[in-house]
């Protein structure tokens, strides 16, 4: 399975490496090293490399690259889900993933590490069990560990670890029993010239932070649960219930956890909820260009469009852009050529706009082809599929619980050509 993790930062330098099983040489990361110079953002770097006797499997958040690797046939995305699992993980515990943040907490990582992958297979992922585990680090707990030399590690084995629920740890107690959903929608969308969508769909998911009591046993049903496409669960999800019935039926996790990611793909329920009007001109011989973008909303049920970033790639031959916004501020970089917007809200009565003009290299031949408009936007208390949820229900434990459900809407990747 995995021999060795080697976390990589922007620089390319190896700040952090594991082994499991033998140690694996640094030098297998210069396989990885040439595939970075090839690919020209680092989101583009191929998540699986074949070397001649290992396969390096990486995943890039944080501006962090981790890199596995694997010196036998595994299935990649079994490698991959592990690897976001790590991030998940350290995210959890320290509150942020960054290289200073793993530096300065570097014990705790290699024990956390050490336990979430045993001779190389995935152990323990949870973040219940791994709490129990290895205790996540405060500052009372750093200054006691250094004065008395102990380590975070717990005493006795987590009673999750050996039960049918591994997923929540057994004898939980709170004064305040409560459980918020978040459903938080992502819309990627490429929108023609002419205001026509070429392509649009919906990532979809559902973040849960749950504080009961005891071993509550919920259901969440949903007004449109047909809507759902290529669903995946958390573990503690019984599937069987949602293939008959399409109801959750589930036992939570202590805390926070994602209890589901969907995806709608079909064109035709996918709402677009921003438009753009563009007017972007370029005339031969002419050392001016035009600009001119209006924002505005499109189908968000009367919910306001909030924190709006417009960003454009100017075409090379623009030497420098003035332009006056209705709203917001804007930033024009000469060396980078790239164009930045800060709407902030959309008002459907006084909709924003950018107008000016180009400056444009003097002799230098009309660009083949107007820049593209990639838009940032959120829509508060929205589902832009229009899935709803039903109603949420508590069996197993006599308290009434404190409920909530929040939507969420923003942009993935949302560009306008014009």
């Amino acid at each position: 399975m995995i021999h060795s993790l080697f976390l990589i930062n922007s620089a390319g330098d190896i700040f952090l490496e594991k082994h499991w099983k033998s140690v694996v040489s640094r030098s297998v990361c210069d396989y990885f090293f040439e595939a970075q110079e090839r690919a020209s953002e680092a989101e583009n770097v191929p998540p699986v490399i074949s070397t001649p006797h290992h396969y390096l499997l990486s995943v890039y958040r944080h501006k962090i690259f981790f890199v596995a690797v694997i010196q036998t046939e595994v299935p990649p995305l079994f490698v991959i889900e592990f690897l976001h699992r790590v991030v998940d993980t350290f995210q959890d515990y320290f509150g942020v993933c960054s290289e200073v943040v793993i530096k300065d907490n570097v014990v705790v990582v290699y024990e956390v590490l050490e336990e979430m992958l045993d001779n190389g297979f995935p152990l323990a992922t949870e973040s219940n069990i791994l709490k129990e585990l290895i205790k996540p680090p405060t500052i009372l707990r750093t200054v006691v560990n250094t004065i008395t030399g102990s380590t975070n590690v717990g005493e006795q084995l987590p009673t999750g670890q050996l039960s049918v629920v591994p997923w929540r740890r057994t004898g939980v107690k709170y004064t305040n029993n409560e459980a918020y959903f978040d459903v938080i929608e992502e819309i990627d969308a490429i929108i023609d010239k002419s205001g026509s969508t070429i392509t649009a769909e919906i990532q979809g998911v559902i973040d849960a932070c749950v504080k009961l009591t005891g071993m509550p046993d919920l259901t969440l049903s949903f007004m449109n649960p047909r809507l759902l496409d290529d669903v995946s669960f958390h573990p503690c999800v019984r599937f069987k219930r949602w293939e008959s019935e399409r109801i959750l039926s589930f036992i939570p996790p202590d805390g926070n956890f994602r209890l589901l990611s969907y995806h709608v793909s079909a064109q035709n329920l996918v709402a677009i909820p921003v438009y753009v009007k563009h007017n972007i001109s370029f005339r031969d011989g002419s050392s001016l260009g035009r600009f001119e973008i209006t924002v505005g909303p499109k189908q968000t049920m009367g919910k306001t469009v909030e924190g709006v970033m417009v960003t454009s790639q100017m075409p090379r031959g623009v030497l420098n852009m003035t332009l006056t916004p209705s709203q917001g501020t804007h930033t024009f970089d000469p060396v980078t050529k790239l164009l930045s917007w800060d709407v902030g809200k959309i008002n459907p009565q006084k909709l924003p706009s950018l107008k000016g003009t180009m400056s444009l290299q003097t002799g230098a031949s009309k660009p083949d082809e107007n820049p593209t408009i990639n838009l940032q936007f959120k829509i508060q208390q929205l589902a832009i599929s229009g899935l709803k949820v039903n109603r949420l229900d508590m069996y197993g434990e006599k308290y009434k619980p404190f409920k909530g459900i929040k939507y969420m809407t923003k942009a993935g990747k949302f560009q306008v050509r014009t």
